[in-house]
């Protein structure tokens, strides 16, 4: 069994929703991230998305996008960002997903990439802008590595695609609470409850929502019926505040447990 399946399955017997922060790797630092990551994992955080920084983070709002441009800027790649992954392995077993951009990775080579990946010890990847349709090579080799390839679903998308993604959904599916970039607007958390029990309908793969939840609230009322909450700009705006200085671990520690406080006996 995967770490993220092992991960779910443990948390659905606990009747627990998982937590799910995003940060960018390299933001502040390399060094930095895998403090962070350490810290994530003994705060609460059941899962950790990792940002792959990339020059055009499209789907990001200003907090992501000014992340992306801090990690470029200390010289953070695609193999760095692996490394990072391997290093931490050493010291904690928690599920890692790779979220970004196809440039990276295309210009890495996807069978290259699946390589190192798989033995660096990702667990997932999570694309914003390739299409499911249009995944190709990289689904195979991905496939043949045991990488889950996460799906994307918004509101927007129709019902007859969303049936069609939900029954070949890989590790968890993603639920775009909202239209629009990340840490834009606020959620509508009844609205988002509909969308996702319809989901949750048609497949058993765990249904993780993000964009927009940057507040114990928001992942409480989330997590009421989610399998898993993401939580990304108010976090890395954290980190944004406080660089490298000596108040970054407590106070992304406290964030967490707050996050996790909220979601603890939620169900779904």
């Amino acid at each position: 069994m995967s770490r993220i399946k092992a991960t779910f399955a443990a948390l659905k017997q606990r009747q627990e929703t998982a937590l799910i922060p995003f940060i960018t790797a390299g933001d502040p630092s390399l060094e930095t991230s895998a403090k962070l990551i350490l810290a994530l994992a003994e705060a609460g955080a059941d899962l950790i998305e990792l940002g792959v920084p990339f020059s055009d983070p499209m789907a990001d709002g200003p907090t992501i996008q000014a992340a992306s441009e801090r990690a470029l800027a200390t010289g953070t790649t695609l193999a760095g960002v692996l490394k990072l992954v391997a290093d931490v392995r050493k010291d904690t077993q928690i599920p890692l997903i790779l979220m970004g951009y196809y440039n990276p990775v295309f210009c890495y080579g996807a069978e290259r990439f699946a390589r190192d990946a798989a033995a660096a010890g990702v667990d997932a990847l999570l694309l914003v802008d390739l299409p499911p349709e249009e995944t190709g090579e990289i689904s195979v080799v991905m496939r043949e590595s045991k990488i889950d390839l996460i799906t994307l679903l918004a509101p927007t998308t129709p019902r007859e695609r969303m049936k069609r993604l939900a029954a070949a959904a890989e590790g968890y599916l993603y639920y775009v609470s909202m239209t629009g970039v990340t840490g834009a607007q606020k959620i509508s958390p009844e609205d988002i409850r509909v969308a996702v029990e319809e989901l949750k309908k048609m497949t058993d793969v765990p249904v993780g929502v993000g964009f927009g939840i940057t507040t114990a609230e928001d992942a409480r009322a989330v997590g009421a019926f989610a399998d898993g909450v993401v939580v990304g700009s108010a976090l890395v705006n954290i980190i944004g505040e406080n660089g490298q200085g000596e108040e970054l671990l407590p106070k992304v520690t406290q964030f967490i447990v707050e996050l996790k406080h909220g979601l603890t006996g939620a169900t779904s």
